[in-house]
């Protein structure tokens, strides 16, 4: 039998804890704790409306935290010259 990837079909874009927790091989109960602790450190919070943590951030945050990854979202110091290339 071939090997299915997850998709976001397969719980939504914004997962519950539980789902969250099997996707990432956890036991719930102990991934509520260990959530807190990663938030601290980055990890997606639960959206407050949606009631869960959009899925592609967190994967990309997995990825960044081990070096899978380096493109950072650009945050802009206010310093560019936006009339270089003319």
């Amino acid at each position: 039998m071939p090997r299915r990837t997850q998709s976001p079909r397969d719980g939504g874009f914004f997962p519950n804890e539980d789902e969250i927790a099997r996707r990432l091989s956890q036991d719930p109960a102990a991934w509520r704790a260990k959530a807190v602790v990663l938030e601290r450190e980055g990890l997606p919070r639960v959206h407050p409306l949606m009631g869960g943590r959009y899925w592609p951030a967190v994967l990309a945050w997995w990825n960044r935290y081990y070096g899978l990854s380096s493109i950072e979202a650009s945050q802009p110091d206010g310093g560019e010259n936006l009339d270089a290339l003319r």
